[in-house]
């Protein structure tokens, strides 16, 4: 077969299926990642959501024997909200990231992913296939740099020349000899506005997350949000958009390329209030078809009551009360308290006293009496 000839012809039917770029690399090591990732470990950077030990995630030959290429894919997403609702003084709104608006980015990816493979199947019988999006052991990011997609910024994220980092990345491990495509030129420069935009410090130096500190991270996080990060979350309800908005290359980035993408304003900007008594299956249909609503609605939840609390916003409070009062789950009835205090009225501080009496949860009574502290 004349590979270059059928890597045209590959390229061509990517356009067809509404890939917006695709790029080749070769499947050898990922040494220098390697090295880099082990060092994550070391200083305890990772969030503990990646998959696969470091090895599985720098050797493509490990995921597919006799791996030869990588195919490489990206699709814009938008990075502006048509006709977005306002947050307003007695109905406050809290906000999911870019990356959530829309249809759950996983499953668009994998649908061009499978026709793509199909498409290489029919071509070449022989052809093996390993397809990833974003939950696979394979970077990502690291595919997409070395297929020629775009750099690694200093956020950690990969920046195209076309779309800015407002993409969604994929990939398929074959053992087709496809050439390389040529990578991008880091062309960061001395820019360094990421790194300083960066609420929690996440990013300690350019290209360098600790993703404990990452409020996109911290958004997925189940538990008690430790308090540092209580004050900066603001009104997310899931992830963080800071260290994208903030970079220059991303300055007039907005595309619109697949409908799948469009955001419903009501479900990516919704009332906070009602988040907090949403029964199980009310979120899996309102929110179900997003990214954002893989973790369940206790992380959003917990995060829609930091939010109330961040506004300070007096017409929650007898929602708060009640969450406090009878929620089985300690978190919520903690972070309810919790976010009482913050608010600060009289009633408030009264109706945490009263609940300190019937409470037997340590950790929530701890929050309580954090929430009572701010009366001093």
């Amino acid at each position: 077969m004349d590979f270059h000839q059928f890597k045209e012809e590959v390229i061509a039917y990517s356009r067809e299926i509404g890939i917006d770029k695709i790029g080749f690399a070769s499947a050898d090591v990922f040494g220098e990642l390697k090295a880099r990732l082990k060092r994550q470990q070391e200083l305890g950077y990772q969030s503990g959501f990646e998959k696969g030990e470091v090895d599985e995630r720098t050797e493509p030959g490990r995921l597919l024997p006799g791996a030869q290429s990588i195919i490489s894919i990206a699709l814009a997403y938008p990075s502006k909200m048509k006709d977005a609702p306002r947050s307003v003084k007695g109905e406050r709104r809290g906000i999911f990231c870019r990356a959530s608006w829309g249809q759950d980015y996983h499953d668009v990816l994998r649908d061009r992913l499978h026709k793509l493979g199909a498409f290489l199947k029919e071509r070449f019988p022989e052809v093996e296939l390993k397809s990833m999006v974003d939950t696979g052991e394979l970077s990502d990011r690291a595919a997409a740099e070395r297929a020629g997609i775009g750099f690694s910024g200093k956020n950690c994220a990969v920046i195209t020349p076309e779309f800015g980092s407002y993409v969604y990345l994929g990939e398929l491990v074959t053992n087709i000899p496809f050439a390389p495509d040529e990578p991008v030129d880091d062309s960061c420069g001395d820019c360094n506005i990421c790194v300083d935009a960066c609420p929690t410090g996440a990013l300690v130096q350019g290209g360098q997350l600790n993703a404990q500190r990452c409020i996109a991270f911290l958004t997925q996080t189940k538990g008690f949000l430790p308090d540092e990060f209580r004050t900066v979350i603001g009104n997310r309800l899931y992830g963080c958009d800071t260290c994208q908005t903030v970079c220059p290359k991303n300055r007039k980035k907005d595309f619109h390329n697949h409908e799948e993408f469009e955001p419903d304003p009501e479900v990516v900007k919704p009332k906070l209030t009602p988040l907090l008594s949403i029964s199980n299956r009310e979120f899996k249909e309102r929110f179900g078809f997003i990214s954002g609503s893989w973790r369940g609605k206790k992380p959003i939840q917990r995060n829609a009551i930091l939010a109330l609390a961040h506004y300070r916003d007096e017409t929650a409070v007898d929602e708060l009360i009640r969450l406090m009062n009878h929620d089985p789950r300690p978190v919520i009835r903690g972070t309810a308290a919790w976010g009482l205090g913050k608010i600060g009225r009289p009633d408030c501080f009264e109706a945490v006293e009263k609940a300190k009496e019937k409470e037997e949860d340590e950790q929530v009574l701890y929050e309580m009496e954090k929430g009572l502290q701010f009366q001093t």
